[in-house]
């Protein structure tokens, strides 16, 4: 996942990123500074708001951000030890975790609260209404989690519906066009079916909290090096910060995240609504097992998800896929 979209997608394409970590083992001789590999997703985009802030340089931390087009292409890149630390989805973690890869999650940036959504059209006004319908969706893509998780929470399973394998984009195009009944969709497709009033949402990221978490994502290596171990915690503290301004200054934050990815601030805007933007209480109850909001309460309903999709081959140990303590270490400060 992201297991989303182009930039969240499940399935991690390693043979193509061999070029880009020859790429990143050519830039220079090994320093302190640590690569952090971005994609387009809101709560990523804003580690551009912490670095043009100067939010690093007031916490000590040496970033070098790293972005990659292609999600996917950057998750391989931190599994092959070519990152430092990656903006990744718990659900993309789990994969490494269960090959016994040596990453660990050290932050969550944002749960997605609304920027996904099953969107159908005025004739469907509940779950019962949708059976039997088709439904557009970009396969094995948080698209397809949260329908699983919608339908599953309504007494229904994903036998319930007809599904037609579209990108995003398309699929959108094919449910305003009433091609078919129902999509599942990611903003800002979300908000453009309903501007159209072809559409509105049945189930949103919004009624599953916790179960589309984007976090990031360190190496062992990188954990276990004392210089980039202290640049990390410079770079949660910087987190915080970043997650501060956007809430206070939301027009300022959406100008440099909009151009950032390349598209207009009013558009890019349509974002913030959806993603609920975690601070420091936020992090502590996320990276405790024994809350029941935590990444380990929440992982066994993803991995279901992955491993009924052959996503995921064997078990996965949340809680050894979180280190808590860099958090820790920048709540001291």
């Amino acid at each position: 996942m992201r297991f989303f979209q182009h930039h969240r997608i499940l399935r991690s394409s390693i043979a193509t990123v061999l070029a880009l970590c020859a790429a990143l083992s050519a830039a220079g001789p090994a320093h302190a500074e640590v690569k952090v590999g971005l994609s387009d997703w809101p709560g990523w985009v804003a580690w551009y708001v912490a670095d043009q802030k100067g939010f690093f340089k007031r916490h000590g931390a040496n970033v070098k951000l790293v972005w990659f087009g292609n999600y996917t292409d950057s998750v391989a890149a931190l599994s092959a030890g070519q990152l430092d630390a990656n903006a990744q989805t718990w659900s993309d973690t789990m994969t490494p975790l269960a090959k016994k890869v040596d990453v660990k999650a050290v932050l969550v940036n944002d749960n997605s609260a609304g920027n996904d959504a099953l969107m159908v059209g005025p004739k469907i006004k509940s779950f019962a209404d949708l059976k039997g319908r088709t439904v557009a969706l970009e396969q094995f893509s948080i698209s397809h989690f949260v329908l699983a998780t919608a339908l599953a929470r309504n007494g229904m399973s994903m036998n319930d519906v007809k599904v037609v394998n579209l990108s995003a984009g398309d699929a959108a195009a094919a449910f305003v066009a009433g091609r078919v009944d129902a999509a599942v969709v990611w903003n800002p497709w979300v908000n453009k079916i309903q501007a159209s009033g072809k559409g509105h949402a049945l189930f949103t990221s919004r009624d599953m909290p916790g179960l589309v978490p984007d976090l990031l994502v360190a190496h062992g290596k990188s954990l276990r090096d004392k210089i980039k171990r202290q640049d990390l915690v410079g770079m949660i503290q910087a987190w915080f910060d970043t997650q501060a301004f956007i809430h206070d200054h939301p027009d300022e934050a959406v100008q440099i995240m909009s151009k950032v990815v390349g598209i207009k601030p009013a558009e890019y805007k349509v974002f913030l609504p959806g993603t609920r933007f975690f601070g420091r209480a936020d992090n502590q109850a996320a990276l405790d097992a024994s809350k029941p909001q935590s990444l380990v309460a929440a992982g066994p309903e993803i991995h279901k998800f992955l491993s009924t999709n052959k996503l995921v081959a064997g078990p996965v140990d949340y809680a050894a896929g979180i280190d808590a303590s860099l958090l820790a270490d920048a709540l001291k400060k």
